[in-house]
């Protein structure tokens, strides 16, 4: 059964808005052992918290990307390693933050809509790319070092578990 999310009262400070919700996360995460069921809600949670355009996953199966679960609009199935942001976050390993999409060379744009991106790899303690975590804004400029920060943790955690 879900539990409801336990919110912080100012919504504008983003350190604690993930201060809050990813022990929350982890948690979920122990109570149950389907991978599927928790990248749902976990992308379900991130949804309904920073509210972004698209968010969700790919998860590294083939010698791709290929997508996992997601709230937001249709999305791109399949990612070859190096193309895209999502691609070449996992690539290089490391995160990208895209102030402006339609600035990255090579973007591929699922939707028009996108303005920014955040990717983050899911890098388990073997340095095993397990998939990406994708997060997209109508805003420019939406993400920062704050979101890389505590986005990192969550994406280290899950690459754990899977």
């Amino acid at each position: 059964m879900a539990e409801p999310l336990i919110l912080p009262t100012d919504f504008n400070n983003k350190s604690e808005l993930y201060n809050t919700i990813l022990p929350q996360i982890f948690t979920l995460w122990q109570h149950e052992k389907d991978i599927i069921a928790n990248l749902s809600n976990t992308t379900a949670i991130l949804k309904e918290v920073l509210g972004h355009f698209w968010i969700g996953f790919y998860l590294w199966k083939e010698n791709q990307l290929v997508l996992g679960p997601f709230q937001g609009t249709l999305a791109c199935t399949r990612i070859s390693l190096g193309k895209g942001v999502c691609g070449k976050a996992a690539e290089e390993k490391k995160i990208l933050i895209v102030p402006n999409v339609h600035e990255f060379p090579g973007h591929i744009a699922c939707s028009s809509f996108s303005n920014s991106e955040i990717v983050v790899p899911l890098i388990n303690d073997n340095q095993q790319l397990k998939g990406v975590l994708d997060l997209d804004s109508i805003h420019f400029n939406e993400f920062d070092e704050v979101d890389a920060l505590y986005l990192q943790k969550l994406c280290k955690f899950i690459a754990n578990q899977i």
